[in-house]
């Protein structure tokens, strides 16, 4: 295999591995934990300084190349190792090349802090751990977003376009999805959003969603 993904799909690293399983890539998975110490071995380091997962390793004839950040790491595999056929999840058009980096930033930018306070106030945390306020302000700050969100699907589907960037499922529903879903949690926040709501529902239910959380 050439593509080597370091991560577990309970991470950030659920987005390289979502995206490689939905192109039908071969890739060797490497379990690399965010705890416990691996990701600060020497050697690990030597792929990322900064010490964190997901790691991307392509072997190519013309040498090795590292990706890491894990909305880079979906980009790259989409963008080298994928189809501009119109079929697959890469990007085919230059619009779609757009919707896809636009959006991935965005969703680092105005989603992610947020969406992972509500994950973990509301479920990933032991219950004595958890502060429902912090949970409460992040889901008030969210609205904002999600309103944005939830304005660009609607104006999707009334071009005729059911997702982020076309009319299927690209890497910008990767890429955006792996964020949103952390706000399931709160779902009564997200049903003031019903375009958001059903988009989401539709890209969590993909089985290379499932395959992919489960890498462990």
């Amino acid at each position: 295999m050439t593509l080597k993904i370091y991560g577990i799909g309970a991470s950030r690293a659920a987005r390289p591995l979502w995206t490689a399983l939905e192109l039908g890539v071969p890739f060797e998975h490497i379990a690399t934990p965010y705890a416990g110490g691996a990701t600060r071995t020497a050697e690990f380091l030597a792929l990322n300084p900064n010490g964190h997962i997901p790691v991307v390793i392509d072997e190519r004839p013309e040498g090795a190349v590292t990706v890491w950040e894990s909305m880079a790491c979906a980009l790259y595999i989409a963008r080298v190792h994928g189809q501009a056929d119109g079929q697959s999840i890469s990007p085919a058009t230059p619009r779609e090349e757009a919707e896809a980096l636009r959006w991935s930033f965005w969703t680092v930018s105005e989603l992610e802090k947020d969406a992972l306070t509500v994950l973990m106030h509301r479920m990933a945390m032991p219950q004595e751990q958890r502060k429902p306020e912090l949970a409460e302000q992040a889901e008030s700050r969210l609205k904002v977003p999600l309103a944005v969100l939830e304005q660009h699907l609607q104006a999707q589907h009334a071009q005729g376009q059911a997702y982020v960037a076309a009319n299927r499922f690209t890497v910008a529903d990767v890429c955006v999805a792996s964020v949103a879903s952390w706000i399931r949690p709160a779902a009564a926040l997200l049903a003031q959003y019903p375009a958001v709501s059903a988009w989401l529902k539709g890209c969590v239910d993909r089985p290379a969603q499932a395959q992919a959380r489960a890498l462990a």
